[in-house]
């Protein structure tokens, strides 16, 4: 069943306002926090046997990490400028640390991590900017770790969608690892909503629908799929951001479309 995953009302004393781990998830790849820091505060962590993609969602800072060092990356003071975000991949058995120029919003996401790759940093200009779908079902996709670059596990991908449109539709699925037709990957939403007080709708379905759940997410939560179809919509009149991670035993994203939608691909 998929899992709401609500903020803390006040960060904890690291920063953190929400976090996923596989064994909080009853899984067994997809790691996900996101930490909220002030002005001036350093967050330091090491990964271990995960790799983590550093996604700053808002706010400039200093980042370190694997022997290197970035100094007043950070661009955007909002998601919702949709400019694509600083982002630094740090691999398995290193240590990063993050200080906060300004307030910020930083996304750290997790997954099992081999050490075959540097820590580096991804700019704007490195990540892909897709437009994607086309009428009510049209969104913009920022591919910040897509299964083309550099890493063990992880893929990274923020969307926006205005208010009216739907995402991740038509309905897709991955959950099963048969390739080449589907991959099988756990997957993480964090959503932002404009205005705030605004909400989405995400529905998880499987094929029996022996999971059939439909949820109206506020601001700042996560929604956990472990399987099935995962459509998302926003209302009119707010839009909608949702960053996605996704991992499996294969890094490689293979779908399956819902049959009883698929003609909506024509």
């Amino acid at each position: 069943m998929p899992n709401f995953i609500v903020p803390a009302t006040t960060p904890d004393r690291d920063g953190c306002v929400l976090s996923i781990t596989p064994q909080t998830a009853g899984w067994e790849y997809v790691g996900f926090q996101v930490f909220r820091l002030s002005e001036g505060q350093t967050l330091i962590r090491a990964t271990g046997d995960q790799e983590a993609a550093l996604v700053l969602l808002s706010g400039r800072a200093d980042v370190k990490a694997g022997g290197e060092s970035w100094d007043n990356i950070g661009k955007r003071m909002s998601v919702f400028e949709k400019t694509p975000p600083y982002t630094v991949y740090v691999p398995s058995q290193q240590q990063y640390e993050v200080k906060a120029l300004t307030e910020m919003e930083l996304a750290v996401c997790l997954a099992p991590g081999k050490g075959n790759h540097r820590a580096r940093l991804i700019e704007p200009q490195d990540v892909g900017v897709e437009n994607r779908g086309s009428g009510s079902m049209s969104r913009l996709v920022h591919n910040i770790l897509p299964e083309q670059k550099p890493a063990d596990s992880l893929l990274v991908v923020e969307v926006f969608t205005d208010g009216g449109n739907w995402s991740s539709y038509p309905p897709h699925k991955h959950d099963r690892d048969e390739l080449p037709e589907e991959s099988l990957l756990e997957e993480t939403y964090y959503f932002r909503i404009d205005p705030e007080q605004g909400f989405a709708v995400q529905r998880v379905y499987t094929d029996d629908r022996s999971l059939d759940e439909t949820m109206a997410v506020k601001d700042g939560e996560a929604v956990m799929v472990p399987e099935g179809y995962h459509p998302v919509s926003a209302p009119p009149g707010y839009d909608v951001y949702y960053l996605n991670v996704m991992a499996g035993p294969k890094r490689i994203w293979k779908f399956r479309n819902d049959p009883d939608h698929g003609w909506l691909m024509g």
